[in-house]
Formats: structure tokens, C-alpha cells, sequence
């Protein structure tokens, strides 16, 4: 088949593995991010390197967005050097980028004024899903748009969900899935610690949970690295402090009550605010170790 063109900005821990996905699917990528090693990566891979989003965008017929905030979105597409004047007319413009559903709706209007077509489609799986390419696709946007960025999805997503044709549709689902991640993530956090605290063996309550009614993917995923005292990022305690931000955002604009979910946001809050910011999202952990005097891995070292 003939080489789609794909530009790809944000190459961080999941946009190194969608983009790799995307070129072993017969796509040609051409990867932009101010890390120069991700972008080494993607070249090492068979994708190309550009020094600005604008760049990245060129020859593009689709770009694929999937940086931290939307901030950080705002300024690849429209600030210095930025992506939208050098993208071509009729282009689709594919937002993976949690944010809050306003501002997907006010991308998709000043894209719609430029000439491109935008879909918003944040994504979930993490790195594990990024690198598999089994990440579920959350989108919405019209048929056109979504016809133009089929196999794309195809190629990084196990899962594509077609939300609606409205911006900020896709934004809203994505919102939900991260309260129940970042109150599942605290929530394991929490359990283990206090096995800990309460002198049980934290390897056997890891095993008594994962087959009982109290496991979850979050547990199951996140302990086994809080065990072995590995917080190497992964998905990182700072993006829970931005999508649980967004959730309680959108929770007092419509008059909402969030107690659990706000409860998830003050530990992520904690997290940050003692350095872990950058660590892995199970780093959540360690404020109850500080509060409580503990030491989760070292308490399973001891029993080896």
C-alpha cells in the first residue's frame, strides 16, 4: 500500500510505543518531542525526526497529538512553530491528549476555521497498552474524520469506540475512566500499605486479593511494583493530579458531589508535594509510609 503520511507529536512513555505500532503497520511517522532520546527511538524504529511541530506536520495528511495537557497542545498546534499553518487543508488533526471536554470543543472550532478535521480521542491501556497496541481508542468526531484515522486507530488500539460525532464527547467518557483509575490506583495504594501497618505478610495479601472480589486492574498492576520498591515511571502520580483535576473541575460546573474522587486527588496532591510528582503512580504509596512509619518492600524483604 502506499505510505500513509503520519506526524506524531508527544513522545513520551505511550507515544514512542503507538508510534512504533503505527510503523509496523506500513505507516510512515515522522515523531517530534522535545526528548531527544524519544525521538532517537522512533528513528531507530524506521520513522523520521523533526525539530518543531511544524515540521512534524508538513506532510502530513494525519497528526496524531499526545502530549501531557492541554496547555502543551495549544502551544504544538498554535504557538511558535506550531503545527496548524504548515498542516495541510482537509488534514485530520487526532487529539489523544487528556483534557478537559471544553477544551477539545475549542480546538475542534478553531481547526474546523483553519480547514482541518479533528477527532477527539484520548486513550487508555498505559504504556503496556501503548507498547502492545491494545490501547482503547475513546473517540468522537465525524464519519470523515474518523474514516481518515481508521487504520491509524487499528494499528495502536485493540478496542475503538466511536463515543459520538460531537467534540468533547470522547474527552468526557476518557474523564470517567480516570476517576475510577486514580480512586482504584489510591485505593491499592491504601490497602497495601495498611497490610503492612497491621503486620500482614504483603505478598500474601497481594495473592488472597488478586483472587477475591477486592482485586482490580490497578491493584494488580500497581502492587507487584510497590512490593519490589520499583517506582520507575510507568504513568506517573503528576498525570493523576491533572485528570483528577479535570474531574472535580467538571464535577462543581455541574453541581456534583465527588467525595471519593476528591479523596483520590488529596493523596496524589500529597504524593506531589513530598517530590514523587514524576514517579510512577503507585508513588502514592509512600505518603501513607511517611504518615505511618512503614516500609511496604521492606517489610517483604524481611520476611524472604
Amino acid at each position: 500500500m502506499t505510505a500513509i503520511n503520519i506526524g506524531f507529536i508527544g513522545l513520551g512513555a505511550m507515544g514512542v510505543g503507538m508510534s512504533k505500532k503505527l510503523l509496523e503497520s506500513g505507516f510512515a511517522v515522522c515523531g517530534y518531542d522535545i526528548n531527544s532520546e524519544s525521538m532517537a527511538a522512533v528513528v531507530e524504529a524506521g520513522g523520521s525526526a523533526a525539530t518543531s511541530p511544524a515540521l512534524a506536520a508538513a506532510d502530513a495528511s494525519l497528526l496524531i497529538v499526545c502530549v501531557f495537557s492541554a496547555d502543551q497542545a495549544e502551544a504544538v498546534l498554535f504557538g511558535e512553530d506550531g503545527a496548524v499553518p504548515a498542516l495541510a487543508k482537509g488534514a485530520t488533526v487526532v487529539m489523544c491528549t487528556t483534557m478537559a471536554p471544553e477544551h477539545a470543543r475549542d480546538l475542534a472550532a478553531r481547526l474546523a476555521d483553519s480547514g482541518h478535521q479533528f477527532i477527539d480521542a484520548p486513550v487508555t491501556g498505559g504504556k503496556r497498552g501503548a507498547d502492545a497496541g491494545t490501547l482503547t481508542v475513546i473517540a468522537s468526531g465525524s464519519n470523515a474524520a474518523m474514516a481518515a484515522a481508521d487504520g491509524a486507530f487499528k494499528a495502536m488500539g485493540g478496542r475503538i469506540y466511536h463515543v459520538g460525532e460531537e467534540p468533547g464527547a470522547g474527552s468526557s467518557v476518557k474523564m470517567i475512566n480516570q476517576l475510577l483509575v486514580g480512586v482504584h490506583v489510591a485505593a491499592a495504594c491504601e490497602a497495601v500499605a495498611l497490610a503492612a501497618r497491621a503486620g500482614a505478610d504483603p505478598k500474601t495479601v497481594f495473592d488472597v486479593i488478586t483472587h477475591g472480589g477486592g482485586n482490580s486492574v490497578a491493584f494488580e498492576s500497581r502492587v507487584p511494583n510497590i512490593l519490589a520498591g520499583d517506582y520507575a515511571p510507568r504513568g506517573v502520580v503528576d498525570i493523576f493530579t491533572k485528570d483528577l483535576g479535570i474531574v472535580a473541575d467538571a464535577a462543581r460546573s455541574l453541581k456534583f458531589p465527588l467525595p471519593v474522587a476528591s479523596a483520590a486527588l488529596q493523596q496524589f496532591l500529597a504524593a506531589a508535594a513530598s517530590g514523587y510528582g514524576r514517579e510512577d503512580d503507585c508513588a502514592v504509596v509512600k505518603v501513607y509510609e511517611q504518615l505511618a512509619g512503614i516500609d511496604v518492600a521492606g517489610a517483604v524483604r524481611d520476611r524472604s
